[in-house]
């Protein structure tokens, strides 16, 4: 059996509809004979879009990415409701669509735009004493959510037609879109389902820069050096982030957890922090005095034992 290799780095997916998002990281990372992987901000299985696989020291990011705006292409369908939510889910409930000109469904999007509260669905990954929430759906279950804050920062109507509803929105970390839809028909008069989902990016990650899964099989069937030229750095996740150099005394301390004072601080908060060649080191969390600490050292280009 071939070892697997030490890889650091990022893909953006373009997760195909039918895949959770651990059978596509599972199908890519086999693709690069990846040693460790990991992947962040969960698709569901009908869902399709950027998904962000982590690599090697690139894992370290994941943390970043969960926290990151997210902008999505939704299409509902108006006047059926469904147990989960999407097309994947069993009918539960029907209602007439009302008849609302264009600018009436305009007014209902925009009423959604700012921060809010939002009770996460009953088919989510979210736990309830240590239990999944989708487990307890599944066997019939509901319990009591405690609503969470969510920010909804633009949302455009593209389509009106019938049945059909289409929007894209740009949204906080731990928006359930689903239920976002759910609620725009709630408003509207009606009820519906989330037909189809399809994420267009994450963070500073854009539409551009993702990779198709039947694309990536076509190049790893050329070799594996193919697939691994089309890596993004670790810190090409952090790019909101603001940088700060350090010199050769400075990054060694900083590899091995150790406080640095800059004389010249940047804005307090986390920060990349590089060395000497723009080598980054890792995120540091830099306070209003100019003491920088390291968060998360990385340590890129380690071969395999």
């Amino acid at each position: 059996m071939a070892r697997y290799e030490t890889i650091d780095g990022l893909l953006l997916l373009n997760k195909p509809a039918g895949l959770t998002s651990n059978q596509a990281l599972q199908r890519v990372k086999r693709l690069l004979n990846a040693k460790k992987a990991g992947h962040t901000g969960s698709l569901d299985p009908a869902a399709t879009g950027m998904l962000p696989l982590c690599f090697g020291e690139a894992t370290k990011v994941c943390a970043f990415l969960l926290d990151a705006d997210k902008t999505y292409r939704v299409t509902a369908r108006l006047g059926i409701a469904t147990d989960t939510g999407d097309a994947d889910g069993a009918e539960i409930g029907t209602a007439d669509v009302p008849e609302l000109a264009t600018d009436e469904w305009r007014e209902i999007l925009e009423s959604f735009l700012g921060e809010s509260q939002q009770v996460p669905p009953m088919y989510s990954a979210l736990k309830k004493d240590g239990e999944r929430l989708y487990t307890l759906a599944r066997r019939g279950e509901t319990v009591e959510r405690e609503p969470r804050p969510i920010r909804i920062d633009e949302i455009k109507l593209l389509e009106m037609a019938g049945t059909r509803l289409v929007f894209w929105v740009h949204c906080s970390k731990g928006t359930y879109v689903r239920t976002l839809v759910e609620d725009i028909a709630k408003k509207a008069g009606t009820v519906a389902h989330t037909a189809r989902l399809h994420r267009e990016s994450v963070g500073d990650f854009r539409a551009d820069e993702m990779l198709d899964l039947t694309g990536l099989e076509e190049v790893a069937a050329s070799g594996s050096e193919g697939l691994k030229a089309r890596l993004l750095p670790p810190d090409s996740a952090l790019e909101g982030l603001a940088a700060v150099e350090l010199d050769t005394e400075g990054s060694g301390r900083f590899t091995v957890g150790q406080v640095n004072s800059l004389s010249v601080p940047a804005t307090a908060g986390l920060v990349r922090v590089y060395g000497g060649a723009n080598e980054f080191l890792g995120v540091g969390e830099l306070s209003d005095d100019g003491q920088l600490a390291p968060k998360r050292v990385f340590r890129t280009g380690e071969k395999n034992p």
